[in-house]
């Protein structure tokens, strides 16, 4: 008879498994999904079918996400993208019980204001479930979906794995590079590596 200690182990390796299986991958179709905004309206990845697609994970309150807001930097890749035509979905995964909820939507709507940014869409992912379909570990971290709908870019924003954004200038600009890339149907240098930031709190 199987012991329950081993018979729990196994089952916790079994969903490890699982979930790495669940992760995208590059050059993988990216997982669709159909979440709300703030105002209640329907985002369905679909629906932006052949066109460049920026995922960015979001949390106000996290002092990396900070760095790129307060120095302008995000904003100024927001309105970049949005020239060439790509559509660019800020995504807001924080689970309601943690400090820092925006998920009223006047609150949330109103901090996107007052950081100036502009993204095409907000997404409200109050459970998670966006954030797991993606691997999403990080904010900020940031995907890049190609016009034939396939993962080119999965990472961070940089290289400097800080929170001061005297070193922004200073890092690689590993996101930029790669849409860059993606836009004017190039190899991606580097599409796949590890994000850094707060934890995304689901």
């Amino acid at each position: 008879m199987l012991r329950l200690p081993r018979f729990a182990a196994l089952f916790a390796g079994l969903l490890a498994s699982l979930a790495l299986l669940a992760a995208p991958e590059i050059g993988a179709p990216a997982p669709d999904f159909s979440a709300k905004n703030p105002a209640g309206q329907v985002v369905k990845l679909a629906d932006y079918k052949g066109k460049v697609v920026v995922l960015e994970w979001f949390n106000p309150d996290c002092p990396f996400v900070k760095k790129f807001y307060a120095s302008g930097k995000m904003q100024t890749l927001q309105k970049e993208a949005a020239s060439k035509g790509v559509v660019w979905l800020t995504v807001y995964s924080t689970a309601p019980k943690y400090k820092g909820d925006y998920y009223d939507d006047a609150a949330l709507t109103k901090k996107i204001s007052e950081l100036k940014a502009g993204p095409s869409q907000i997404v409200a992912d109050p459970a998670g479930a966006v954030a797991r379909l993606y691997d999403a570990k990080t904010t900020p971290q940031l995907f890049i979906i190609g016009v034939d709908g396939k993962l080119a870019y999965d990472g961070a924003i940089d290289s400097a794995r800080s929170p001061k954004a005297e070193d922004i200038d200073k890092a690689k600009p590993l996101f930029a590079d790669a849409l860059d890339a993606v836009i004017t149907s190039k190899p991606v240098a580097n599409p796949k590596n590890k994000s850094y930031g707060c934890g995304v709190k689901l």
